[in-house]
């Protein structure tokens, strides 16, 4: 046991490692978070992220209560609609989501601008927060005490460590050396077109106000989505918000570091052999040229997206997952998030089960600080818990690799030679009024499984 309050490091300022510090320091816990992006704004675009009813839930839980209702206020708009679409924008199927007033606003998917949530996750925590630390390694000692070295020769001393720092996590690698993280196959061009008045009119207003999954030829495939937030390009509170949320926005000091605006996000993934070799080493303008060429029988308005679309946004991912890893006895590092189940892309399963990780860990260490069980149990109990579920989450998202792993909305198995039967399962389930009931119940009923 400590001999003092807990003191806990945590290396990485993302999703899970800032929701952990949030509960941390409500629950009277000393805590410094270290990261290596040298300003709050650095190293993110503003690309989507959706947050379900289990990350909803540990954000409640670990964030104090008005800064909750802040990243409640500052997530887009839900969509109305599920629509399945061809190259041709040809509308296959449709399916009506709840409405939010249906149900309780935690249990709402949710979907947010990357950025934006960093900027609700950073608010409050400028004492705790440590910018531009590169971490380079850790030293476990005799007294039970660990030591976090990085690149401009600092370091920091802590009862424990946790490594939130992402899928290239250099605590993984030094902590669980024999811990493998595999290439998944496929490959990710996403980019975000500013909304106007212009790129609005290329959009049907089923498309506008839905995510929309596109089936192309060969194994192409695409989602978009429209992204619309309570705020205009000035940061002022647009009309027709409740009170509230407006005063929330206006009071909300993550806004100045925010540069978040509403916009389209258009992705593009298919297998590795649809792309050249050089694919992830190309940026802007020339990843753009490539997704047009990529798409040449696309529907002309979704070319004009990638036409009208931001080059500095357009960024290649290749999509990797985590190989299970089995138990091992704790110690002083412990590890979340990404850092010990990366999974692949899908409407936040990533993140969903990152702050998870996060609410499950606080609760650990809030009893292990009121002295209800020793540090290294509270380390068993959580990673007893964390590690059956997370790489749970990892298969699933793998199963369902190239749509996604986390939204029963993408659930089918697609690949080149199963999108004929994956368009007629969607068209005929929205054709026929009890299966596509049945479709959209499952939706929700799985979203609330997962918690």
């Amino acid at each position: 046991m400590p001999s003092g309050p807990l003191e806990v490091i945590i290396i990485g300022a993302g999703t899970g490692g800032m929701c952990l510090a949030h509960g941390l320091r409500r629950a009277g816990i000393a805590v410094s978070v270290y990261e290596r992006y040298r300003t709050r704004g650095d190293g993110l675009h503003g690309y989507r992220v959706g947050i379900g009813p289990t990350g909803n839930r540990a954000l409640r839980e670990c964030l104090p209560p008005e800064l909750f209702a802040t990243f409640m206020a500052t997530c887009a708009r839900s969509p109305r609609y599920f629509n399945v679409l061809t190259e041709k924008m040809r509308q296959t199927a449709s399916f009506p989501l709840r409405p939010e007033t249906e149900t309780d606003p935690v249990d709402t998917d949710r979907a947010v601008s990357r950025m934006t949530l960093r900027q609700v996750l950073l608010t409050g925590m400028e004492d705790v927060v440590r910018f531009d630390k590169t971490f380079t390694h850790y030293e476990q000692h005799p007294n039970g005490r660990v030591t976090a070295y990085f690149a401009d020769g600092s370091r920091a001393s802590a009862d424990l460590l946790v490594a939130a720092d992402g899928t290239h996590s250099a605590t993984r690698r030094q902590y669980l050396p024999h811990a493998r993280i595999q290439d998944a196959g496929s490959i990710n061009i996403a980019t975000k077109i500013p909304l106007t008045d212009e790129t609005r009119a290329l959009l049907s207003e089923r498309v506008r106000d839905g995510i929309s999954l596109i089936f192309g030829t060969g194994g192409l495939m695409g989602v978009l989505h429209v992204m619309e937030f309570n705020w205009d390009r000035h940061g002022v509170p647009k009309a027709g918000i409740g009170d509230s949320d407006a005063r929330l926005i206006e009071r909300w000091p993550g806004l100045l570091f925010d540069n978040t605006r509403d916009y389209i996000n258009l992705i593009i993934w298919s297998a590795h052999d649809r792309f050249p070799p050089d694919v992830m080493a190309r940026r802007g303008e020339e990843l753009v040229r490539l997704a047009l060429d990529l798409t040449g029988n696309w529907h002309p308005n979704l070319r004009k997206l990638f036409e009208r679309s931001d080059p500095e946004s357009c960024i290649p991912v290749k999509v990797a997952t985590s190989e299970p890893v089995q138990p091992w006895p704790p110690s002083n590092v412990t590890l979340i998030g990404d850092a010990i189940h990366t999974m692949t892309p899908g409407r936040g399963v990533g993140a969903n089960t990152a702050l998870r990780d996060a609410a499950l860990l606080c609760r650990q260490l809030t009893a292990v600080n009121a002295g209800e069980k020793p540090l290294l149990r509270g380390v068993a109990d959580y990673e007893a818990e964390m590690l059956p579920y997370g790489f749970a989450r990892v298969a699933d998202s793998l199963a369902n690799n190239g749509t996604s792993g986390d939204d029963p909305l993408y659930r089918p198995v697609i690949g080149r030679f199963a999108l004929l039967a994956a368009r007629s399962y969607f068209s005929l389930t929205s054709r026929v009024p009890p299966l596509r009931r049945r479709f959209v119940d499952e939706i929700y009923a799985r979203r609330g499984a997962h918690g």
